[in-house]
């Protein structure tokens, strides 16, 4: 199939952008979005042409790193997949097909469709880890976890931080996000010692760099593993408990 893409071109976070138009030939439609792109590259260097510059590093839906914004829609147009797993089937031969980055204040571009995921590792530093020292693995099964919350801990859990979240949001909100990583935690055994700490430290961290969440859904929707916005109801739930929770346990 033959396409004509319009990328966004934009050489450093200070320098001003714009669309480009290019033409991507003979594409299989088993190629991979990101395999399309690859060939528009090579077809780039070879007349000597600055090869459009995107984030990508498994290219199995894992790391996270390759969203963008294709025709308006966050990883593209087929729910639940990460832009890496989108195929060129999901799109007809003649189609024109718009590329750009996430947008957000707190996420600057670094170059054409890089941008910066900087503030989503700060809130994961505030606080998403277990710090207490358990001593040696345990053996398989001698915690006993409720299969309930062992399901809901890996859903949290299948988070691959892409933001895709945060650009679908129009507050650039990153509850999903942070709810996610606070949520596969609290609800397991080895997450209670910090959960109070935890929820505060990431919640404030993130309010230092994001808007605030008004239930649009749109996170949700957009969100490649498909994690549910109940998420943030109980990250909320669990902020307003660590307002006591924290005090009672300094004795302030």
């Amino acid at each position: 199939m033959d396409l004509s893409l319009k990328v966004w071109r934009q050489t450093s976070q200070d320098a001003p952008g714009e669309f480009k138009t290019y033409e991507a030939k003979d594409v299989s439609p088993d190629a991979s979005f990101l395999e399309m792109l690859d060939e528009v590259n090579e077809h780039l260097n070879g007349i000597g042409e600055e090869p459009i510059a995107f984030d990508d590093d498994c290219r199995e839906g894992i790391c996270g790193m390759c969203g963008v914004m294709v025709n308006g829609h966050p990883h593209g147009p087929q729910d639940g997949t990460a832009t890496c797993q989108l195929h060129m089937r999901k799109f007809s031969d003649g189609d024109s097909i718009t590329i750009e980055p996430w947008r957000a204040t707190s996420m600057p571009v670094i170059r054409d469709l890089i941008v910066d995921r900087a503030p989503l590792d700060r809130i994961v530093e505030a606080g998403g880890y277990i710090s207490i020292n358990t001593g040696a693995a345990p053996d398989a099964n001698v915690i006993t976890i409720p299969k309930e919350a062992a399901e809901a801990s890996m859903d949290a859990a299948s988070c691959i931080g892409c933001a895709a979240c945060i650009a679908a949001c129009p507050n650039s909100a990153a509850n999903l996000f942070t709810a996610a990583k606070i949520g596969h935690l609290s609800l397991l055994p080895q997450g209670q010692p910090e959960r109070w700490s935890r929820v505060v430290a990431m919640v404030e961290t993130m309010e230092e760099y994001f808007g605030s969440c008004t239930n649009f859904g749109e996170c949700e929707t957009a969100c490649p593993k498909n994690i549910s916005i109940d998420f943030i109801a109980m990250m909320n739930r669990d902020f307003v408990k660590a307002q006591f929770k924290n005090v009672t346990k300094t004795g302030q």
